[in-house]
């Protein structure tokens, strides 16, 4: 080892790093532990049986939603975990530090799936509630953290948050592996719990080595500790009053006090969050005192974040109607053994973790060779990426029928193609958002970015809804509804590409900056 390492860093890396990797690495093993047996616990019926290998019987009974409720709470509760990093990074910033939101928020997660591994309906919403505000605090600041610890910047913490991303893959592969071994082939709520026990061991890690951090993530304000605590009461007071009044509201939802259906919520809220942003761009535009240069990059980070809610409208179907397609129409069985039909939902990570380092390789070759796709091209591309993807399940789902079960290499090459879009704008939509973005909204930008995700995120639960596990019809429709999402992400897609020399005019990227 050279002197740097063998003075305490963690493959090169300062030695926090791997504090954060491994905090990092449980939490995500939770949340996709989790979100892989989220939509199959709630669409299983109340009194369903299961066989084990060893040909017993034991009863693991779910909620008995119908697909489309179960899909809207789905697509309710990742939108959620998205559009909490706003407020969690404002509460980083101004009242605790990243430090201690990753803290709390890693507790209240933990709370969250422990209310979860309780039998009962109540507990399990509870649960839902707690995780997406405890991932509200957590995900985006344990992230902001990682960067503290490169002051100078540079390639160095590019390869830091790389290494940390491999970090969220490996959590994401092995999660619904042991999730979904517990939960489907043994009882949901134990599923549930084990990702519980997978917090806390990260939450143990994290204590383990905070030590290394240093001062990264502590509160820098520069405030009075009078003035911090006067806005740590009114953010409490206005948390709980949210709680309760989204607790309240959701009681008169399930009484029919107020009639209204979750779908119907989620699209209201759907379309509210676009109006929202549309009206804010608007703002900045007309009120914001930009330059004319400055507001062209903004309308180019509007364009960004409008493919953004697209793409993840058709990808994150991987955790709704991807996973049905998988329970009631793939063929699982291995020499004689029934594969969970959550184990492929670690496909996904797996290709990514093999993939990741061919894309970084590509990307340096390319813009060696000035050949390096532009930004807007590379977000054009991801789309197309899940589109073709959708277009070979949609081919899958035509050739099956309830008596010929389809094979699991449909899915298979569906998450590829599904991973080389993900690859294509993932990784390169913060940097984007960084270039583009006026230097006094580049907070705002980040949280416009995120609000993307939640947006396609909860889109997804609801297109999932239409998917027809029963009747005669039923592969006709599955068929039809991958299709439709193939279509429709294909077309913007190909509009993307080809509007990339608008764009590129848009955001007046420098013919050396392409990447």
């Amino acid at each position: 080892m050279d002197s740097t390492v063998a003075q305490g860093t963690w493959f090169g890396h300062p030695r926090g790093l791997a504090t954060l990797f491994y905090t990092e690495l449980w939490e995500r093993f939770a949340y996709y532990g989790m979100r892989a047996l989220l939509v199959l616990f709630m669409t299983s019926e109340t009194t369903s049986m299961i066989t084990r290998p060893d040909g017993t019987r034991i009863e693991n009974g779910g909620l008995g939603f119908d697909i489309p409720t179960a899909t809207a709470i789905y697509g309710l509760y990742t939108s959620l975990v998205y559009i909490l990093a706003l407020p969690g990074g404002w509460v980083a910033d101004n009242l605790w530090g990243h430090r201690k939101a990753v803290w709390v928020g890693g507790w209240l997660i933990a709370t969250g799936h422990f209310s979860m591994a309780l039998p009962t309906t109540a507990s399990f919403f509870v649960g839902l509630l707690l995780v997406a505000c405890g991932t509200g605090l957590f995900k985006g600041n344990v992230s902001a953290a990682v960067g503290e610890l490169y002051p100078e910047g540079g390639a160095r913490r590019d390869a830091g948050y790389s290494l940390f991303y491999m970090g969220i893959n490996l959590g994401g592969l092995a999660g619904p592996l042991l999730t979904g071994w517990i939960g489907e082939g043994y009882n949901w709520h134990w599923g549930f719990g084990l990702t519980g026990m997978a917090m806390v061991l990260g939450l143990l890690r994290y204590s383990m080595g905070v030590e290394h951090l240093g001062d990264v993530g502590l509160l820098k304000t520069g405030d009075t500790a009078e003035e911090v605590d006067a806005r740590s009461r009114r953010f409490v007071g206005a948390f709980v009053a949210s709680l309760l009044g989204t607790a309240a509201f959701g009681y008169l939802v399930s009484i029919g006090v107020v009639p209204i259906t979750l779908p119907q919520i989620a699209a209201v809220l759907g379309y509210g969050v676009l109006a929202t942003v549309g009206v804010y761009f608007g703002y900045l535009w007309t009120r914001g005192g930009h330059t004319p240069e400055e507001n062209r990059r903004l309308a180019g980070i509007f364009w960004l974040f409008l493919l953004s809610a697209v793409f993840w409208g058709g990808f994150q179907q991987a955790g709704s109607s991807l996973t049905l397609f998988a329970r009631d129409y793939t063929d699982r069985e291995v020499w004689g053994w029934v594969m969970p039909a959550s184990y492929l939902q670690s496909v996904n990570p797996l290709l990514v973790i093999l993939l990741a380092p061919v894309f970084g390789s590509a990307w340096i070759a390319l813009e060696n060779s000035n050949a390096n796709p532009s930004i807007p091209a590379k977000a054009g591309l991801a789309l197309v990426g899940v589109s073709l993807g959708f277009f070979v399940i949609a081919w899958g789902a035509a050739n099956t029928s309830p008596g010929q079960l389809a094979s699991p290499s449909w899915l298979v090459v569906t998450y590829f193609l599904h991973t080389v879009g993900e690859l294509c704008i993932s990784p390169i939509g913060l940097s984007a958002i960084t270039k583009l973005s006026p230097a006094r909204r580049v907070g705002q930008m980040m949280g416009i970015w995120f609000v993307g995700a939640a947006l396609g995120n909860l889109f997804a639960g609801l297109i999932a809804g239409r998917f027809e596990a029963t009747g005669s019809d039923a592969l006709a429709t599955v068929a039809d509804l991958f299709r439709f999402v193939a279509v429709a992400v294909g077309i913007t897609g190909l509009a993307a590409l080809v509007a990339v020399p608008w764009a590129k005019r848009l955001m007046h990227l420098p013919a050396g900056d392409r990447s």
